[in-house]
C-alpha cells in the first residue's frame, strides 16, 4: 500500500481542521482586543484597508468570512458571514 494517497487524506483533514475562520473563533472576539490578539486568534488576516486610524481587515472568503474593524491598535467593531 502506497502513503501518498493516505498523506494526501491527512493533509486536508488537518487543513480543514485548521481553519480558524469559524463560529468558535468569531465569539471570542471582543471589543477593545488588540491586532496582535486578533491575529493571534485568526492568523493573519487576508486583507486590509484603512484611513484616518480606522482599518479593516479581514479572514476567509466570499462565502465565510470575520471582518474586523479596528481604531488605531483595537478593535472597535466585527461582523461574521457563513460561519458553522
Amino acid at each position: 500500500m502506497s502513503f501518498r494517497p493516505l498523506a494526501l487524506i491527512v493533509a486536508c483533514v488537518l487543513l480543514v481542521a485548521c481553519n480558524k475562520v469559524n463560529q468558535a473563533n468569531y465569539s471570542k472576539l471582543q471589543a477593545g482586543m488588540s491586532k496582535a490578539e486578533v491575529e493571534q486568534l485568526l492568523g493573519a488576516p487576508r486583507e486590509c484597508a484603512g484611513a484616518l486610524g480606522i482599518t479593516s481587515c479581514t479572514w476567509g472568503d466570499e462565502q465565510t468570512l470575520i471582518s474586523v474593524q479596528y481604531a488605531g491598535d483595537k478593535v472597535l467593531m466585527f461582523s461574521g458571514k457563513g460561519l458553522k
